[in-house]
This record gives structure tokens, sequence and C-alpha cells, in this order.
């Protein structure tokens, strides 16, 4: 516990004043962050991401995560750069004799897409306003924390014991309460240009879905039977296991707001 304090505390002195900044060095930020995550999934498989097929997952990456307007002058979008990067990842799969094979070539493709797509809209909240940031983080928080106490004294049905064996049913529904009653005080204290009603209805989606980015967090490592994802953050595991949540919830804030 001691350690997971020191954690804490040392990565939020280093990372909320970058938040704060934005900017490039908030760019830079999530493009590492991103990156690491990348390379804890390919390590989940056993994949070697200092490999033609790892730069290239790793290239993918990087350009979902570019922001707007980066590409205007570009010949090709986004989208056509990243069909010809999966071409070429596929392309592998025949030069390497299939010793390379598409279940690992989509692996690849999949999670670049997945943390790319979440670390985009990471960047994406922080252009709208740090006020989006903090509520999400503030939900998912308060999520994690009312799941975690309400789930230990209350808790007696299994949510889904296959994936995640301590969490409760009780948890889940005392984590979106807590998720709420934190919203209820962030939209008084705050300006998210939203009435109460659409704020409570919001953030219980948002808790729903904190919780299943969460539990798929846990499928996939209890499919490559590893307990956390990496070992970057002592006694919190990888980056994924910190921003598996944030990963789910910040695209789907964004389809509540639609901000250009």
């Amino acid at each position: 516990m001691k350690q997971r304090i020191i954690t804490g505390v040392v990565a939020a002195a280093l990372f909320l004043p970058i938040v704060f900044y934005g900017g490039f060095p908030f760019l830079l930020l999530t493009y590492v962050l991103a990156s690491i995550g990348l390379y804890e999934l390919i390590r989940m498989k056993k994949l070697n991401i200092f490999s033609p097929y790892g730069l290239l997952a790793i290239l993918f990456l990087w350009v979902i995560l570019l922001p707007p307007g980066v590409m205007d002058d570009f010949y090709y979008s986004k989208v056509e750069v990243c069909i010809a990067l999966l071409l070429l990842i596929l392309t592998y799969t025949v030069v390497t004799k299939n010793r390379f094979h598409f279940e690992d070539a989509a692996f690849a493709i999949l999670s670049a897409i997945y943390v790319g797509i979440g670390f985009y809209f990471f960047l994406e909240t922080r252009q709208a306003g740090l006020v989006y940031i903090f509520y999400s983080l503030f939900i998912i928080w308060a999520t994690d924390s009312g799941a975690y106490f309400i789930g230990k004294a209350f808790g007696k049905n299994k949510l889904w014991p296959e994936i995640s064996p301590n969490k409760t049913v009780e948890g889940s529904i005392g984590g979106i309460c807590c998720a709420v009653v934190v919203s209820l005080f962030f939209g008084f204290l705050t300006d998210m240009n939203a009435t109460m009603i659409t704020l409570i209805g919001m953030t219980i989606v948002l808790s729903i879905f904190g919780q299943i980015g969460d539990l798929v967090q846990s499928a996939y490592k209890r499919h490559f039977n590893v307990k956390d994802s990496g070992n970057i953050l002592p006694g919190h595991g990888g980056i994924l296991d910190r921003f598996d949540s944030l990963l789910f919830v910040l695209p789907l804030l964004h389809y509540f707001y639609l901000w250009p």
C-alpha cells in the first residue's frame, strides 16, 4: 500500500501539471502513454514490438493519434494511411511464411485501434476543456472507490466471476451511485453546460462503461494469464491498468458532447 501511495503521488505530480498546461507537452505525453500501452498489449501475446510488424503497429497507432488538421496539407487522409499500414502488416504474414500469421496481424491491428482511439479522445477531451478531463477522472475514481468499498462491505452476488471474481453486483451499483453523487457536486461547482438530469444520465452511462472497460482489461489479462499489463507503475501495474476505464469513457463522452 505504501508503494502504491508513493507511486500515485509521484505520477500525479508529473501528470497533472502537463494536463493543466496542455499544448505540445500534453500531446507528447499522450503519445508516450499510448505507445507504452500498445507495447504492454503486444508483449502480453509474446510478440516483439521491436520488429517490422511491431513498428508498423506503432506507426498505425501514431497516425490514429494525429490531432485534427495535422494532415490537411498531406495528399492522403489518416484513414488512407492506416489502410496502407494495415495492408503492409498483412503482407508481412507472407514475407515471414506465416511465422507471423493472420491472428497475430489481427491482434496487432486491433490493439493499435483500441489503444489509439482511447488516447485520441484523451487529446480531444483536453482540447474541449479541462473540465471534461477532470469530470471523467472524478467519475472513474468515484466508481472504482465506491465499487471497492461498497462491494467489500455489502457484496454478496458476483458480477462476472469468470472474468473478475472479486467484483460484485452490489459494488457495481454502489460505484455508479458514488459517481452520480460526485457528478452532482461537479455540476454545482463547474460549468459543464448540461442540465442536472442530463449530467446524471450521462454519468450513469459513463460509470457503467467505465466498469466495462475495466472488465475488458481483466478479460484479456486473464486470457493471457498475466496479473498486470506492465510494471512501469509500482503498486499499480502498467499504463493500461490505470487507463482501462478512460479508454471507454472518453470516446463515449465525445458522443454526448460532439465537440468539433
